[in-house]
């Protein structure tokens, strides 16, 4: 028998070597076509008396990456079409194809033939999970294994067996710890925690499962076995009392409960080891059908799987454009971001000048780059030939002569608009006349900063975040005249350094700094009207936000606050700022010397480590404090989540941002915006238009304006209409397959 996707060869020896090799895929995936091809092959391999037992691998430089997204997408689009017409019928849908695979991975191990997973490269979700159902498992001993679970992360959880397997193969701590969070393991990891059996050469993992099944490797598993015991204890033990109180604690910690397939994850666990496999898998089943209805689950999978991917594959980049191969960038500027976009550019393997007024800086510059590769090394994650290899593509300079050559320039010099005018016209004298300019403005217009140019149709935005090396999120602001060619040079250049790109047209803070500043504003108000400031930042955390407003602040710079407001007051006029809040942060800044971490003391106070960062006492001085039993920390949630919201709604309104898997995207990467929402428009989608515009205008009636939602909302509202379907970003055509 043939297939698409698989070969079979038998060796001598009587065992079937299975390889996965999806054609025109760069990495395979779990389709429905594969599912079915598995499924055969595995009849095929059970029914063969001459087959002895099979070794799966992969014939691509990657095990597989999990499930297709197409998949995923059309199964939860058919669970809402069928939900509109009968609940029942589409509940009975999920749990059949849900549960498709956990059955087919169940017929693997019970198929009375042994089994060998050998693993190479990256091994994620349900292809681990048919690892884990395979009798044997071998891991190739290289850097580029990587091996997880990660499904929580987009709001599901492993549903073929995996909350089943991996707490029978490792102690139930490790286990919770790697399916909650998403953890990702090297091969020796995997290997110390009993979740492979061997660790070999690459060129020898084929060779190595075989030997496995020639020596006698048993086609059950242990837990199929009479007498099997728990690696880590009974539920019911004095390791089991210590164990489950303290996790779910931690967990309401860690979550806020507010990811549903998290706390799901317990369950399954919990129950399953309580319980015999079979009916542990049913437990799992039940549970996932539960989660895939949720609606974190079908907005997380939205934003942070299928759209992530599709904005990493250049979703947005303008049709028809030949692809950038990049043989030199130019970076104007040492300082701390120019340095850091110098870092990673090097680390795509660009070459890259680093210029600066004189070589002390520029070297300062490079130096940066070494510090951040000795950190790596110390942590194991690179060698010292990596490290001479990236520094070696760094050429620190102050002659502007050696940008000659460059396919494209980012300026990142200081925000003043004279300095980016002095460095723009001597680049551009240099620069082949087809070369981009892109500027890392923050604040200035990039059509005002084109008008610096000589060939505005080539200048561009390239807005990185801090820290350069971190921050996944790039925004490419597109000026008045600039042209499809920047544009498509810039998505290629931020997919070459492995970064996100999102599109957004001109205004002042673009797209992320105005969501951001609109959460940092709603926190000083609420320190004006006498919210203790620990209520909000911890009425942040609980509301999903990994950094509270105030913390943000001093992370960005108190300072830095002040100078925006100040500069925002000179050119829109004084009603553009609160004076209240300018008042907050005069005092915290001139009165107080209250700069932000950067001078160790901000709205929190930063002692030497290993001591940690407090909220600075003088704060419940300013204003006159409001009892706690007083304020509601719902509201207090909801108001920083809403002022966030109703600004990305405002953008889309305005055209600055014109795809909402941009927005979504982008409010999650850049500044964390509660992930379990799927990001700030399908926060509203999820809740409802109607509901959230009602939500808006009660929190409008008690805190002002800036909860006004603006006329789009409204029609929306009206019409029963979602960003997705108002703005819809595939404009009826069918997504693209992984």
């Amino acid at each position: 028998m043939t297939f698409v996707n698989f070969t079979v060869e038998t060796d001598a020896d009587g065992i079937a070597l299975v390889t996965w090799d999806m054609p025109n895929r760069s990495m395979n995936v779990f389709t429905e076509e594969v599912m079915q091809e598995l499924q055969a092959i595995i009849d095929q391999v059970a029914s063969d008396d001459a087959v002895k037992g099979a070794v799966i691998t992969s014939g691509k430089s990657n095990f597989s990456a999990g499930a297709d997204l197409t998949m995923l997408n059309r199964m939860t689009g058919e669970f809402a079409r069928l939900h509109a017409e009968d609940h029942a019928k589409a509940v009975d849908f999920l749990f059949d194809v849900g549960g498709a695979m956990s059955r087919l991975f169940r017929k693997l191990e019970t198929s009375g033939k042994p089994w060998v997973s050998a693993i190479n490269g990256i091994c994620m979700g349900g292809a681990f999970e048919l690892s884990l159902a395979c009798h044997g498992r071998v891991v190739a001993d290289s850097d580029t294994v990587k091996i997880a679970l990660p499904e929580v992360k987009v709001g599901i959880f492993p549903g073929a067996g995996g909350t089943q397997r991996v707490p029978r193969l490792t102690n139930t701590q490790d286990a919770l710890q790697m399916l909650t969070s998403g953890q990702t393991l090297s091969a020796k990891k995997a290997k110390g925690m009993g979740l492979v059996h061997e660790v070999a050469a690459a060129d020898t993992i084929v060779a190595t499962a075989k030997s496995m099944i020639k020596n006698g490797l048993k086609p059950v598993q242990p837990w199929d076995e009479k007498g099997f015991k728990l690696p880590g204890g009974p539920v019911y033990s004095a390791a089991g009392a210590n164990l489950w109180p303290p996790a779910i604690a931690i967990l309401r910690r860690e979550t806020a409960g507010n990811y549903p397939a998290a706390a799901a994850i317990l369950k399954c666990v919990y129950e399953g080891l309580l319980v015999p496999f079979d009916t542990a898998l049913k437990i799992e089943l039940r549970y996932f059908v539960e989660i895939l209805q949720t609606t974190e689950a079908a907005m997380m999978i939205r934003s942070l799987f299928v759209s992530l991917q599709e904005l990493n594959k250049g979703a947005r980049r303008p049709a028809g454009q030949p692809e950038s191969k990049f043989t030199k960038i130019g970076v104007l500027g040492a300082g701390f971001m120019g340095a850091g976009i110098a870092y990673v550019t090097a680390k795509a393997g660009i070459p890259v000048v680093l210029l600066d007024r004189d070589m002390d800086a520029a070297n300062k510059g490079k130096a940066h780059s070494e510090g951040l590769m000795d950190g790596l090394i110390k942590k194991n994650r690179a060698t010292a030939e990596d490290k001479d290899k990236l520094l070696s593509l760094i050429t620190p300079t102050a002659d502007y002569a050696d940008l000659d050559g460059c396919d494209l320039i980012v300026e990142a010099v200081f925000e003043d608009s004279e300095i980016k005018k002095a460095v723009t016209e001597k680049a551009e004298a240099v620069i082949a006349k087809d070369a981009i300019f892109a500027s890392n403005t923050s604040t200035i217009p990039i059509t005002s900063l084109a008008k610096n140019s000589a060939r505005p149709k080539n200048f561009v935005g390239i807005h990185f975040f801090s820290p350069v090396d971190k921050m996944n999120l790039v925004e490419i602001i597109l000026g008045k005249e600039t042209e499809d060619k920047a544009v498509a040079v810039a998505i290629d250049y931020v997919r070459a350094i492995k970064k996100t790109p999102i599109v957004v047209n001109d205004t002042r803070g673009f797209y992320v700094n105005r969501c951001v500043l609109r959460y940092m504003s709603e926190a000083y108000k609420m320190l004006i009207e006498g919210i203790p400031a620990p209520m909000i930042e911890n009425g942040a955390k609980l509301a999903g936000m990994p950094v509270g407003p105030l913390a943000l602040t001093d992370e960005t710079a108190v300072d830095l606050a002040q100078k925006i407001m100040k500069q925002t007051v000179r050119d829109l006029g004084e009603k553009a700022v609160d004076p209240q809040q300018l008042a907050l942060i005069n005092t915290m800044v001139d009165k107080h010397g209250r700069f932000g971490r950067k001078n160790g003391k901000g709205f929190y106070d930063y002692p030497a480590k290993p001591a940690k960062k407090s909220l600075w006492p003088g704060l419940k001085d300013l204003y006159k404090q409001k009892k706690p039993e007083d304020i509601d920390i719902e509201e207090i949630k909801q108001r920083l989540l809403v002022t966030i919201a109703l600004e990305a709604a405002r953008v889309m309104e305005e055209g600055i941002v014109t795809d909402p898997r941009e927005a979504d995207v982008g409010s999650i990467l850049a500044f964390g915006f509660a992930p379990y929402t799927g990001g700030a428009l399908s926060y509203i989608d999820g809740m409802g238009v109607a509901k959230f515009v009602k939500l808006a205008k009660t929190l409008q009636k008690k805190y002002g304006a800036d909860f006004k939602a603006p006329k789009l909302l409204l029609d929306m509202a009206d019409q029963g209409e979602t960003f997705y379907t108002r703005f819809d970003p595939y404009q009826g055509s069918e997504k693209e397959a992984a």
